[in-house]
């Protein structure tokens, strides 16, 4: 399996849309940029065919360390859950060498 960085997908939205990359790349970092602020603030952020992103509440637990086995306090935090949208699922079921582009994903 291989790793595909955020330069990897910014040269390749240049490349099929024609447009600079340096714009492709204000645009990605913006984008995301969008997304932190959003699920900072506790907001929940729902792409129509792509997925659900939300924040959580995961409570205070005791852990454990596993070479000294001493109990440790684990605070409560936020975490992010993602849940995959109807598009992502589908395509992520068909087998790997069928998957290709599959098209636009309408983002409501």
């Amino acid at each position: 399996m291989a790793t595909t960085t955020k330069k990897d997908l910014i040269d390749r939205i240049a490349d099929s849309t024609q447009q600079r990359r340096a714009d492709v790349k204000r645009t990605v970092q913006a984008f995301l940029d969008q997304v932190i602020d959003e699920l900072g603030r506790g907001n929940r952020l729902e792409f129509r065919d792509f997925g659900v992103f939300e924040i959580k509440e995961r409570a205070p637990r005791v852990a454990q360390n596993p070479k000294t086995l001493e109990r440790v306090q684990v605070p409560a935090r936020r975490t992010v859950k993602f849940k995959v949208g109807r598009l992502m699922r589908e395509t992520l079921s068909q087998p790997e060498e069928a998957v290709e582009i599959v098209g636009q994903i309408n983002i409501d």
